[in-house]
């Protein structure tokens, strides 16, 4: 049985940069893996849905081009979009798998269990043992009854990204969360006629601002794409001419296949953690400490296994921090409202930190830097200029408490804030930026002088005496 520092079980994106930042200092490692290298995120996730979403925007773009002197039409082929994907996908692994080798990280291709405090078994057989042990699994579909038994033509994202797409242009999105909120965007976009099935309002359970909600509902139903609210199914026939679901309102929508967005579930089956004592919450995620240590301290849970909110994101963020307390190069624990947000659909949404209200929650009275792209040079001539930054500050101590950006690479800019949330600094860091011209990023800048000038946060300038 061979002997590791840290054994790492799965290698999506927490596990992989869990894996890569313990060689990185120094640490033997084994990371195992029972399905494709890389989890569901770059196989059937982020990296081949932000793909598509790319080709959806020049899609909705594509009407427009006659003003900007370019001609020519632009058809949308799904199939031949699922194997660019495919492609793109599959680079990304070779090389990932590649680079975690060049560290020397032994790779392990199996199911693992743990049969000790610090033994695992991969695929049945006992193969090693660990120092540290981070669990990665990440999360599988959530799949409501009524959707069970047609897995040929209803389909999670995890099946859509693994088999091309079912014939038929009509095709039901089921969700309001942000898997609905997206695909029925990019489905649309790329040439199927999209049924939108919500039974909430789209993306209303996040911290999202009402205002951003409505600029992004409005795009979409500028490109035809409006969810049918209220619409929770009930009972699904399959016809000669397809599928019929039917909803609780009583209406019937008849398509040729359909995709879900009813969520997903923590995915801790076969690991054999009540043998060691390793808890679940009631919702099944691995109970942690705000270190992310479980029961035993040497074993830690990061990602969709242990965190409702469920992103890559904030798996990412999680490996950092379980590594910084592996190594114990300084005590650290989770920041959930740290780690960025974001939403790829007609309208590029993001935030970071507190929303207005729940800075109200806590007791902060607030102040808003606010900056629209109406008017900024660069949204202008992407002939883009919808959206705003918002930046959220504690008014009486000047202090950054969180921003949302809404428009063009508002997942890139939400970086600028990211990084500097929570020092106390932060608004005077982000007004002495120096910006490129023209960008999108100045009126984040923009927002930032104007809370900075409230409380006299300029470095180096001074009012008049």
């Amino acid at each position: 049985m061979r002997s590791f520092d840290l054994a790492v079980i799965g290698s999506g994106p927490g596990g992989y940069r869990a894996a890569v930042l313990g060689a990185l200092h120094g640490l033997s490692v084994a990371l195992v893996e029972k399905g494709q290298w890389g989890g569901c995120c770059l196989n059937r996730g982020c990296v081949p849905k932000k793909t598509w979403h790319h080709s959806a925007k020049l899609m909705q773009e594509a009407p427009h081009w006659g003003s900007r002197g370019l001609s020519g039409t632009l058809c949308a082929d799904l199939e031949m979009a699922w194997h660019h994907q495919k492609q793109v996908v599959t680079t990304v692994r070779d090389s990932s798998v590649r680079y975690l080798r060049r560290l020397g990280i032994a790779l392990w291709e199996g199911e693992a269990r743990l049969v000790g405090p610090h033994e695992l078994a991969v695929g049945g057989t006992p193969a090693l043992r660990a120092r540290h042990i981070l669990i990665a699994t990440g999360s599988r579909p959530h799949v409501p009854t009524v959707f069970r038994g047609n897995p040929d033509v209803i389909l999670t994202t995890d099946d859509l990204f693994d088999r091309p797409p079912p014939h038929g242009p009509r095709v039901a999105v089921v969700g309001s969360g942000s898997v609905g909120t997206e695909f029925a965007f990019i489905l649309a976009m790329l040439g199927r006629r999209v049924t939108w099935l919500a039974s909430a309002q789209p993306l209303g359970s996040t911290a999202f601002s009402q205002t951003a909600r409505r600029l992004l509902s409005d795009t979409l139903a500028q490109g035809g794409i409006t969810p049918k609210l209220g619409s929770r199914v009930v009972s699904i026939e399959r016809t000669a001419g397809g599928i019929v679901l039917e909803t609780a309102a009583g209406t019937r929508e008849e398509v040729d296949w359909v995709l879900l967005g009813t969520g997903r579930v923590p995915h801790t089956r076969g690991l054999a953690l009540d043998a060691l004592g390793v808890a679940l919450d009631p919702s099944g995620f691995i109970r942690t400490n705000e270190a992310l240590q479980t029961r035993l301290p040497h074993v830690y849970a990061i990602g969709d296994v242990a965190n409702p909110r469920m992103t890559a994101n904030h798996a990412l963020a999680e490996a950092y921090v379980a590594l910084t307390n592996i190594l114990r190069t300084r005590p650290r624990n989770r920041e959930n409202q740290a780690v960025p947000r974001v939403i790829h659909s007609a309208v590029e949404l993001a935030s970071v930190g507190l929303n207005e209200d729940q800075a109200e929650d806590e007791g902060f009275e607030t102040a808003v830097g606010f900056a629209a792209f109406a008017t900024n040079p660069r949204a202008l001539g992407e002939g883009a200029p919808e959206g705003f930054v918002r930046l959220v500050a504690d008014a009486d101590s000047g202090k950054l408490l969180g921003a949302e950006i809404a428009g063009s690479d508002a997942g890139e800019l939400i970086h600028w804030v990211a990084n500097h949330l929570g020092r106390p600094d932060a608004l005077q860091q982000l007004s002495g930026a120096f910006c490129n011209h023209p960008s999108r990023a100045e009126e984040l800048q923009n927002a930032a002088d104007t809370l900075a000038a409230k409380w006299g946060l300029h470095d180096g300038m001074h009012g008049p005496h």
